[in-house]
């Protein structure tokens, strides 16, 4: 019976505190979450816009069409003339960047604006690169609002000024299992600030302000 009791209250623990890093992470920068116009007087280095799922045909998945929408929306306003696709390519048969990339060409940005981050194979390490790899001080964020909090307490966490924006103009199949997956991910992500793991890889720097064609493949 000792054991159990020590295991209920074992569990009552985490579960509590992780509610706490929760609240935490989603209230500290809450604030920083604007709208477009609240942004057009704010210079920023870049545009950062996070990768998500990518469909067959090189299409990309709802959730990842509606965050380069409202990049390119945030670009069209003069928000800031560089857009940072981060993603995953780290299979030679799966590549968000390329996609998101062609993606905003096709809608008339000029390519040498828009850089790829091919190894942003978590929200961690695209904040991690964007600061190191491409030496951002200053970004604007787009991804839809539940994600949103993670990444701008990461963001600001890690020395840039980082505000954000949320892509949710739908609701997404499969939300509630993302919902969860989320909050589990605000925990880890906690501790990884704290700790700060290397990210998988850093490579050359790439300076926001040159030519994203430095970053084709």
């Amino acid at each position: 019976m000792k054991a159990i009791g020590r295991l209920m209250i074992g569990i009552t623990v985490v579960v509590v505190a992780s509610g706490i890093i929760n609240l935490y992470m989603i209230k500290k920068y809450e604030d920083r979450i604007l709208d477009a116009e609240s942004l057009e007087q704010m210079a920023s280095d870049c545009i950062l816009v996070l990768g998500a799922g990518v469909w067959q045909g090189n299409r990309p998945s709802p959730m990842l069409e509606d965050r380069l929408n409202q990049g390119i929306e945030l670009y069209n306003s003069g928000v800031s003339n560089r857009l940072l696709m981060s993603g995953d390519h780290g299979r030679k048969d799966y590549d968000e960047v390329n996609v998101m990339k062609a993606y905003a060409k096709d809608t008339g940005i000029e390519g040498d604006h828009i850089f790829m981050d091919h190894a942003g194979f978590s929200t961690y390490e695209s904040m991690v690169r964007a600061n190191q790899v491409f030496e951002v001080e200053k970004v604007v964020i787009v991804t839809q609002r539940y994600h949103l909090y993670r990444a701008l307490f990461m963001a600001n966490e890690l020395g840039m000024e980082a505000y954000g924006v949320a892509s949710d103009p739908r609701e997404y199949y499969g939300q509630r299992g993302r919902d969860f997956r989320e909050y589990l991910a605000r925990v880890k992500d906690f501790f990884y600030v704290l700790v700060r793991p290397k990210p998988t890889y850093l490579g050359e720097v790439i300076p926001i302000y040159e030519e994203g064609s430095l970053t084709d493949d």
